[in-house]
C-alpha cells in the first residue's frame, strides 16, 4: 500500500471511529505498520475534522521520528505491539462509554456471548493500571494482550490490533457493542456464563466463520 494511500486511511478511520461515538474530541490513536521498524501514526491534539494526511506521523518504534508533528502520546502501546506481534498491521486506541465504564471499574468481559471468543480467548481481560502515554502503560497493555487481539485498559479505555486497519475498527466496534451489552444484561439480572465445553466449540466454529470458501 501506497503511504499516501496510508495516510487517507488512517484520516477516514478516525473520522468513522468518532462519528459512531467510539471517540470524542482528540481522545483516542490509530496506527498502520510500515515496512522494516517503524509506524505511521495518528498526531497528538488535532481533531478529526482538522486532520489531514500530512498530519500523520512517522515514525521508529523506537520513538524518533523526522516529522513536524508530534505523534499520539500513547505511541509507546502502538510500537510495543508492533515489536512483539507480528500478526499486528494495525493498532486502534479508543474511549467508548461503556469500554470505559467496565475498565474503571477494572473488569473485563467474561464469557456471557459467543463473540467473545472472537477476540482470541475465552474472555476480553483488563489490564492493570499505569499512566497514560508512558513505557509502563505499554507494558501492562502487552500483558493483557496475551493470547487476545483486544482488552480493556484500567481506568481508560480499549486496543485492539488486527492483520489490517479495517479488522482493527471492526474489533473496536464490537468490543463496545459487546461492552454495552453486557453491562445491559447485568441490570436485568445475572448473566449466564458459557461453559469451557461450549467455548471450546464455539472457537472451532470459528476457524471457518465468515469464509466464503472454507477448507
Amino acid at each position: 500500500m501506497m503511504q499516501s494511500t496510508m495516510r487517507q486511511s488512517l484520516v477516514d478511520a478516525v473520522r468513522a471511529i468518532a462519528s459512531k461515538g467510539l471517540n470524542s474530541g482528540t481522545s483516542g490513536n490509530i496506527s498502520l505498520r510500515l515496512e522494516g521498524e517503524g509506524m505511521l501514526i495518528t498526531p497528538t491534539g488535532i481533531s478529526p475534522e482538522k486532520l489531514d494526511q500530512a498530519a500523520m506521523v512517522e515514525m521508529t518504534l523506537d520513538g524518533s521520528s523526522n516529522g513536524q508533528m508530534r505523534p499520539s502520546s500513547e505511541w509507546n502501546m502502538h510500537a510495543a505491539i508492533y515489536k512483539a506481534l507480528p500478526q499486528a498491521q494495525a493498532v486502534v486506541h479508543a474511549h467508548p462509554d461503556h469500554c470505559v465504564a467496565l475498565s474503571c471499574l477494572r473488569q473485563g468481559l467474561p464469557p456471557f456471548h459467543y463473540m467473545i471468543a472472537s477476540f482470541g480467548g475465552d474472555d476480553v481481560p483488563c489490564s492493570d493500571y499505569a499512566p497514560f502515554g508512558t513505557a509502563e502503560l505499554a507494558k501492562v497493555v502487552l500483558r493483557a494482550l496475551a493470547e487476545r487481539n483486544t482488552c480493556l485498559i484500567a481506568n481508560h479505555g480499549m486496543i485492539a490490533y488486527g492483520p489490517d486497519l479495517a479488522t482493527a475498527v471492526a474489533r473496536t466496534e464490537k468490543l463496545e457493542t459487546l461492552a454495552r451489552q453486557y453491562m445491559l444484561a447485568k441490570t436485568i439480572g445475572r448473566p449466564v456464563m458459557l461453559t469451557d465445553d461450549e467455548l471450546s466449540v464455539v472457537k472451532n466454529r470459528y476457524r471457518t466463520y465468515g469464509q466464503q470458501n472454507p477448507k
